[in-house]
């Protein structure tokens, strides 16, 4: 069974940091590349950052460039996401999601998904 389940989320002021995480089930995770999506209100999901399931490769959009990091802990079957200097337009509802196949940048390449988790940033 297919599992994904984000936690970190919640309020922070503007130039704080958290960290997401998102913990697989061991078959997802170890067959998965994860990537990490946000969704601001009224607006549609976007790519944010991914890791391939060697760990090998990561991806960022240019809006989180220098500012979030994505790592994963094969022992616990986690995928973080490490976010620094957050500004208002982080906030969102961020998804991990898991994809067997394709570039891990593209939405549409993801086919489990999370149930997410709320960020908002004050300014």
């Amino acid at each position: 069974q297919v599992q994904l389940v984000e936690s970190g989320g919640g309020l922070v002021q503007a130039g704080g940091s958290l960290r997401l995480s998102c913990a697989a089930s061991e078959h997802t995770f170890s067959s998965s590349a994860i990537g990490w999506f946000l969704q601001p209100p009224g607006k549609e999901r976007q790519f944010v950052a991914a890791i391939t399931r060697n760990g090998g490769s990561t991806f960022y959009a240019d809006s989180v460039k220098g500012r979030f990091t994505i790592s994963r802990d094969i022992a616990k079957n986690t995928v973080y996401l490490q976010m620094t200097s957050l500004n208002s337009e982080d906030t969102a509802i961020y998804y991990c999601a898991a994809s067997q196949w394709g570039d891990p940048r593209s939405r549409r390449n993801y086919n489990y998904w999370g149930q997410g988790t709320q960020v908002t940033v004050s300014s």
